[in-house]
Parts: C-alpha cells; structure tokens; sequence
C-alpha cells in the first residue's frame, strides 16, 4: 500500500509503535530450516488521521499468509465452548433454522459450523487454506477453498444462494483489502439477513498494552467508531455490538443492509460510541500512551526472565501462539533464557518458533521436565490453561503471566 490508508488510500498515515523487523507469526520452522535466514518484515503500527482507522503496512499478501496455515481452531476448549454458544444465540435471536443458510467467512477447521450441521441448518464454510479447508470436510462441514471478497460473495450468492446469516470471527483484521472483503458481505446477504462479525477491540489493546496482538497477520485493529463508516461505504449499517471477553477484549458487530426493516439500531451502538469516544478512540492522544507504556512491558520480561536464570531457576513458555512471536521477537528472547514452549496442537510439535527458533514440544514433556516457572504465551486463555496445569504445584511450579502486566500466579 505505500504508507496509504487501506480504507480511504488516503497518504495520511502517522507512526504509533515500531516493533522492529519480524518474521511472519505463523511461519513456525521444521529443523532444517533453521539454519537459512528468515525473512523479516517491518512491523510498524499507524493510525490514519482522516479515517482513524488503526493499521499496519502491508508487507506480506493474504496468499502469503494463510494459504497453507498451522493454526487450529479446535485445540482451545474454551473457545469451542464460546462458538458453541454463539451459535445457540443466533439461532435463537433471528430464527435460524432448517430453511435458512449460513455462511462462514474463514471457517478454519469447522470449529463452528459443525454446530449448525448438528441441528440440520444449512451452511458453508469458505477458508483459505486448503490443509484446514480438507480437516473442516472431514467432519462434514462443507466447505469451499478461497479468499473471502467480492467476487467470492458473488460466486457463492449465485451457487448457493444469499445467506441469512454470515458469520466472521477473527477475520475482519486479517485482510488487508479491506473494502474488497467488506463488500462480499454486501454481495452474499441476503436482504434481511445479518452478519456477525467477532474481532479483537482496539479500545481494549490500547487501554491495557496488548501490543502483542500485534503482527503481520493481523492488518487493522478495530472500533466501532470507525467500523460504522467502513460498512456504511458499502451499503451495510452496524445495528448491534456487544462487548466479550475473548482474546484479552473483543467486540462482536452486527450488520445489516443499510436498508433492511426488521434490524432497528439498538442502545448498545451509543453507548459502545461513548466509550470509545471517552478514551479519546478519534484523536491521537491514547494511541501515543499506548506506544510509550510498551517498552516498560519488555523491560519488566527481560529483567525477570534474566534474574530468574542468575538464581539458577528454569523457565519454559506454554504456547506457540502468534501473539507470542511478537513478543519474543520484540524482547530478543531466545533459547538462551527460554529453553523451549509446549502446544497442545500436533500440527505445531516438533517445529520451531519463528524468530526466537524456541522448539515446539508436547505438554507432558513439561510435566516430565519439571520447570519452576511456565511463562503463558496466549495469556488470553491463562485460566484455562493453569487448570491445565494444576500439576505443576506437586514441584512448587508457578505461571507467569508477561501481559499486560507481569504477574506471577
């Protein structure tokens, strides 16, 4: 893009936080790779002083990116529990049913939608990558192999039909053509049908310091300030929002064709607006404390993780999460002070974090090695995992947690 906003492609483009040059978050390495030189990427974050909409430069495509991918929706329990929910409310709230038909936009490997497949509703997945795209078929959720956009909408309104119900959690951020994607929306609803769009909030990011939501993946960060204007250039308006715990604070949009007569705006859209406004969301001022409180955050992990190895101590992470790349890759950790993480996913044991080339290794290794202290990478789900964990006091083992403040549970 240039230094262009993506919205508007307006050259108004300010710099918030340099993170320094990074290696993609999900491009973990096999043995053999780790000797070849990784291919870094700025990682710079700015606001758009005409839009306000919070981006990143564009340095990796979407093909890049998620065209073959190693991230799972099913290894958090937690988050199923969340989806499973989610869909038991929509069927509920706009009578979904075996007449309807519901779409999902990166659908992954069919985490959701094989609720609806349970209760006989029809739908269909579209996701990127194709290895996932073939594990969601697996368990019957058809799904197609391609980019969410316009003529992605247009294909599947003509082959399937339009959909009552378009479901997008944790997509809305990670396409950097943004007006190409919103408008396959507009082309794949239909008249009266909704779009429920989950992502992580930026009032949240910025209000407690979660800097490590930010990566290449990952190309805006969003309000509803400034979603309401990107979906009323495409002829949707914004009648719902909720505000939800996933993902350290995420807000869930509602939407609808601007001219659809059964979804009237409800309180919730004014009273989500003040909020951000209070926090100063349409000017720069919260955007320039967030960059300055970040450093201390880094700060605080090296000087912990370093007087933890002085004192003979030894600390391993959980997690391969990409928010967890960006923090390592900022903090210039590495083996030397962290030996290596664990994952629950089989796709991701056996290879290397990106950047900090930490190995990947199985959660019961941990258990066998007996650590003192287990630093929690994707701290958004640290209750889930110290009961994964509870083992760990036979040894006197403690969690840390490094964001948004370091903790020791």
């Amino acid at each position: 893009m240039g230094h262009r906003c993506c919205f508007t492609d307006t050259d108004d483009l300010e710099l918030i936080l340099s993170l320094g040059r990074q290696p993609l978050s999900n491009a973990y390495l096999r043995a053999e790779q780790l000797e070849a030189e990784e291919p870094v990427y700025p990682l710079d974050l700015y606001v758009s002083r005409s839009s306000m909409l919070c981006q990143i430069e564009v340095v990796a495509t979407s093909a890049d990116i998620f065209s073959d991918y190693a991230y799972f929706s099913s290894f958090s329990d937690s988050w199923l529990d969340h989806c499973a929910r989610h869909v038991d409310t929509l069927i509920g709230r706009f009578g979904l049913g075996q007449h309807s038909l519901v779409y999902e936009v990166a659908s992954n490997d069919g985490y959701l939608l094989k609720n609806f497949v349970e209760k006989g509703i029809p739908c269909r997945g579209i996701e990127p990558a194709a290895n996932i795209a073939e594990v969601a078929r697996g368990i019957g959720v058809p799904t197609e192999t391609a980019f969410w956009g316009e003529a992605t909408g247009r294909r599947m309104a003509r082959e399937f039909g339009k959909a009552d119900a378009i479901l997008a959690n944790n997509v809305y951020a990670h396409v950097p053509t943004l007006n190409d994607f919103v408008e396959g929306f507009k082309q794949a609803l239909a008249p009266e049908g909704i779009c429920s769009i989950e992502v992580a909030h930026l009032l949240k990011m910025l209000e407690d310091t979660l800097f490590d939501t930010i990566y290449h993946e990952h190309f805006f960060y969003h309000s509803l300030f400034v979603t309401r204007n990107i979906m009323a250039a495409h002829g949707l308006r914004v009648f719902d929002v909720e505000l939800i715990p996933t993902h350290g604070g995420s807000i869930r949009f509602y939407v609808c064709h601007d001219d659809a007569t059964t979804h009237p705006d409800t309180p919730n859209i004014a009273r989500v607006l003040e909020l951000e406004m209070a926090a100063g969301l349409n000017t720069l001022k919260p955007y320039r404390e967030f960059a300055s409180r970040v450093e201390g955050i880094r700060d605080n992990l090296l000087s912990f993780l370093r007087t933890a190895k002085a004192e003979g101590k030894k600390v391993v992470a959980y997690g391969a999460p990409a928010k967890g790349n960006t923090l390592l890759n900022f903090c210039g950790i590495t083996t030397d002070l962290l030996p290596y993480t664990v994952d629950r996913s089989p796709h991701k044991q056996g290879l290397y974090l990106p950047g900090s080339h930490l190995p990947i290794r199985s959660p019961e290794e941990l258990l066998a090695d007996k650590p003192d202290y287990v630093l929690i990478l994707p701290w958004n789900l640290k209750d889930e995992i110290v009961s994964q964990l509870c083992a760990i006091r036979e040894w006197g083992g403690r969690c840390v947690v490094p964001i948004p403040s370091l903790q020791i549970l």
